[in-house]
């Protein structure tokens, strides 16, 4: 479900209630952890904590490069967390960390799905964002980069 808000507030806004305060909460975790220089905005039509274009417009699409962001989806909410499965060892640590909570573990290619605010461990999620300030994030980043320009020029794998 991808929303046509155009502010934070308004985004929250439309949610049901439970959403709305579920969000607010992850929200709350995820603006006290957030290192400086990201900026909170809505993108890809949810909420989203990236790094502004003027700080690094360097990217393959022109947009900024998004640490995290919160959506209210169809059948759950998701927490995405870009940097931390861009990767192999944060996202290990990661999963391994969570998984030691005894919370319910439900993860997509770069997100962490609930259904309800109980399901998720905050503390987890707040050490993930802490764990990339904006100049360690831009550098995971051109590393990835550097590395599928080299799968391009090299060709598809035999």
């Amino acid at each position: 479900m991808r929303s046509e808000a155009t502010s934070v507030e308004e985004y929250l806004e439309g949610l049901p209630d439970d959403r709305r305060a579920a969000l607010r909460q992850v929200r709350a975790t995820i603006l006290e952890n957030l290192p400086e220089g990201y900026q909170e905005s809505v993108n890809w039509g949810m909420i989203a904590y990236q790094v502004p274009l003027d700080t690094y417009p360097d990217t393959y699409n022109g947009q900024p490069l998004m640490l995290a962001a919160l959506a209210s989806q169809k059948n759950y909410m998701a927490v995405y967390l870009s940097a931390i499965y861009s990767d192999d060892d944060s996202r290990e640590h990661f999963e391994a960390t969570y998984r030691a909570t005894g919370k319910r573990f439900d993860a997509g290619k770069s997100c962490v799905r609930f259904r309800k605010l109980d399901d998720l461990p905050l503390e987890v999620i707040g050490d993930a964002v802490a764990s990339l300030d904006v100049e360690s994030f831009i550098a995971v980043y051109e590393k990835g980069r550097s590395v599928a320009r080299r799968r391009v020029k090299k060709g598809p794998k035999k």
